[in-house]
């Protein structure tokens, strides 16, 4: 029977990636702090519908915004690992980089009573260690590659490349990989950036974008009997009012549509089963 699952994740950033980026003027710190309102409209709105969704949360967030975190508790969303200080891990050195999982695993403990499952690197940039340290730490699932868009897959680690030379695949690992894409991210959407050197846009019809994303759900139906589909969002971005309410118009159609709400680490699970069962006699 086909199976169309969804996963609705929300990046709990705040303040961390203005504070990573450098960008701490009152303002842009104000942005961030946005999506602790972002947040409550999103809690109130998935449990109106009774979605558990994944909330990828920075140790940042957790021990600067105790309370808005452990409001994610009640109603059973995954609390998932998205670094301490949301700065890329490809930024790091490999202790550097492990210093922070560990630290901000340790906080994610605090609040749920265990370690995260599940990783989302901070801007979607891994290093070379990213894959060996999540297997270490006991990670199931990494949502920070774009290899394929329904199918999870086995993330690699060893992958040579070399200008002028095929590619070299590495090999196959057991972490799960749930795969993203920027075009089913809020922020290259909405979000309205000037910098000294550059300019992101954003500032798109929420309406449109949120069909575009429908239409990413009819085609995972079409053309696969098995899949999942992840929408990447951030509180501070959806969360305003207008998007709010495009955001509801998309689950309520997703419903319609016949759409499995699952967090990403039952996902993750159900696609493990799927990897690793015996081949049918």
């Amino acid at each position: 029977m086909p199976r169309h699952i969804v996963c609705l994740t929300f990046d709990f950033d705040t303040q961390s990636g203005f504070i990573a980026r450098g960008m701490t003027s009152p303002t842009m710190l104000s942005r961030g702090e946005f999506g602790l309102i972002g947040a409550q409209r999103i809690l109130a709105l998935l449990k109106s519908h009774g979605i558990r969704a994944t909330w990828f949360v920075p140790g940042f967030t957790i021990e600067s915004h105790a309370r808005a975190c452990e409001a994610l508790l009640p109603d059973g969303h995954e609390v998932a690992h998205h670094s301490w200080a949301h700065i890329p891990p490809a930024q790091q050195t490999r202790a550097q980089e492990e210093a922070d999982l560990v630290r901000a695993n340790e906080a994610i403990a605090r609040l749920t009573g265990r370690k995260a499952r599940g990783y989302r690197s901070p801007s979607w940039d891994l290093s070379e260690s990213t894959v060996d340290l999540l297997l270490a730490h006991g990670f199931l699932y990494d949502s920070s590659l774009m290899g394929a868009d329904y199918w999870p897959y086995r993330a690699r680690r060893g992958d040579q490349v070399e200008l002028g030379k095929p590619y070299d695949y590495g090999e196959e690992s057991e972490l799960i990989e749930m795969p993203i894409s920027w075009s089913l991210d809020d922020y290259p959407h909405f979000e309205f950036v000037r910098t000294p050197t550059a300019v992101l846009p954003g500032l798109q019809s929420a309406r449109t974008v949120m069909e575009n994303w429908l239409d990413e759900f009819r085609y995972m139906q079409q053309t696969v009997d098995w899949g999942v589909l992840t929408y990447t969002m951030h509180p501070y971005v959806i969360g305003r009012g207008y998007r709010m309410l495009a955001l509801e118009g998309l689950l309520k159609d997703l419903a319609a549509a016949g759409a499995v709400f699952m967090t990403m680490e039952d996902a993750a699970r159900e696609a493990q089963a799927l990897m690793f069962a015996p081949p049918s006699s």
